[in-house]
């Protein structure tokens, strides 16, 4: 790939790697609102969007895109940006991504005749991502708990990638793994690798009897009912994206030791997950013969 300009606009630990690592492999970088990383080795910080985008070919928005509806996510910024007031600068012969792009995002491109693509649906990234999120959940879990993982007793609730590969990790390292799934053949995948299977749908009577309970699940799985049926001693961690898979305000009132662990690949593996941000973000714009 030749030479080429990025812009990198907003995010977090991933997308200052990344940054650094575009520089690295000979592409020029501007970053706007990545303000609290004081050396970022040879990238240009902007003082505006404009500024960033000067003759940048492909523009780079965070994972995900935004933290709140319309503002962009920017934690590592110093400022507080409309995503539209991004947007509204940006070209329609850039090529624009982000993560986990929203509808409204998607409709407020349109509306400003730019075609925005989510490198987060790309299997190559997400796949790599459930790894990370899988190793920070079994970190929290050692960290947060008096019991070695041998031997405990561990529940993935649903088995998608994360859950897969969270199961995986958990029963290499001696853990007791039951797994859950909504379908039949979720179920029939659990079986087969040896796991106990349990249906997502009628958890109830089963929830007392582990030492740490995994949610994977991008639903409200864990309420308030249910978590009256978990110990005291059980530790509960949500991987699931905002609003959660469990009620936090019940968990707390009830006593239970609960973590929601977000983004957590941006916090235990920043610059494995910016050179795999890096990569999807180069099969992308070979595909688009760039």
């Amino acid at each position: 790939m030749d030479n080429m300009k990025f812009a990198v606009i907003g995010g977090d630990m991933r997308q200052a790697k990344l940054a650094e690592l575009l520089y690295i492999d000979g592409h020029q970088v501007s970053t706007f609102a990545i303000d609290e990383i004081e050396n970022l080795v040879g990238v240009h910080r902007a003082e505006s969007p404009m500024q960033a985008i000067d003759g940048a070919g492909c523009v780079v928005l965070p994972l995900p895109i935004v933290s709140a509806p319309g503002v962009l996510s920017t934690p590592l910024g110093r400022d507080t940006h409309e995503l539209e007031g991004i947007l509204s600068v940006l070209r329609s012969d850039q090529m624009i991504t982000g993560g986990m792009i929203d509808s409204a995002t998607y409709d407020m491109a349109r509306r400003l005749g730019l075609s925005i693509s989510d490198y987060y649906a790309r299997e190559e990234l997400v796949v790599s991502n459930a790894a990370a999120t899988a190793e920070g959940a079994i970190k929290i879990a050692m960290d947060e708990t008096p019991i070695t993982l041998l031997g405990s007793k561990c529940l993935v609730i649903g088995f998608g990638r994360i859950g897969k590969i969270l199961a995986h990790r958990l029963k290499g390292m001696g853990a007791v793994v039951a797994a859950s799934g909504r379908s039949h053949s979720d179920r029939a995948w659990i079986d087969a690798y040896g796991y106990t299977a349990l249906n997502t749908n009628s958890l109830e009577g089963h929830l007392r009897n582990f030492d740490i309970i995994f949610n994977t699940a991008p639903a409200r799985i864990l309420s308030k009912e249910r978590l009256k049926e978990i110990l005291s001693n059980c530790l509960i961690i949500d991987l699931s994206s905002k609003p959660g898979g469990m009620d936090f305000i019940a968990a707390g009132n009830l006593g239970l030791r609960a973590v929601w662990a977000l983004s957590l690949p941006g916090k235990v593996a920043p610059v494995t997950s910016g050179i795999v941000i890096k990569n999807t973000i180069y099969n992308m714009l070979l595909e688009q013969g760039l």
